[in-house]
């Protein structure tokens, strides 16, 4: 990516998250967080991701909330971004930190099940590395 094209992802990542602090707070009963913002190289098209914490709806329906403004949402980013061409933009669901969590269970997992002796002929201790 391009120095523009990551400024102006920054740009429409801070107003978005701005919007859906206080225009567009509705959208969600738990808190909506844009994780990432990714401008295609022309700036006419960005996927943006988000994270929704708590809250008691599905998060497709909040997707689908999110997807249902997205005119709105645009119409507002032309306030506060100055660009040639309000972005066509995309949402979708960064589940990260769920994946994060999945593997941190794994690894908890592994350790749990792992022998508790050390090797007694002195391979693969930390002197030896």
């Amino acid at each position: 990516m391009s120095i523009r094209t990551e400024r102006v992802a920054g740009e429409v990542q801070q107003a978005l998250a701005h919007l859906f602090q206080t225009d567009f707070a509705d959208l969600s009963d738990g808190l909506i967080t844009v994780t990432k913002v990714r401008m295609s190289p022309d700036l006419r098209n960005g996927r943006v991701y988000v994270s929704l914490l708590g809250g008691s709806r599905p998060a497709e329906k909040t997707l689908a909330a999110i997807e249902a403004e997205v005119p709105h949402i645009r119409h507002a980013i032309t306030k506060s971004v100055r660009l040639k061409f309000v972005p066509e933009l995309h949402f979708y669901i960064d589940d990260t930190a769920e994946n994060v969590a999945r593997v941190e269970e794994i690894f908890r997992k592994i350790r749990e099940d792992a022998p508790k002796s050390a090797p007694t002929d002195g391979e693969g201790s930390p002197a030896d590395a």
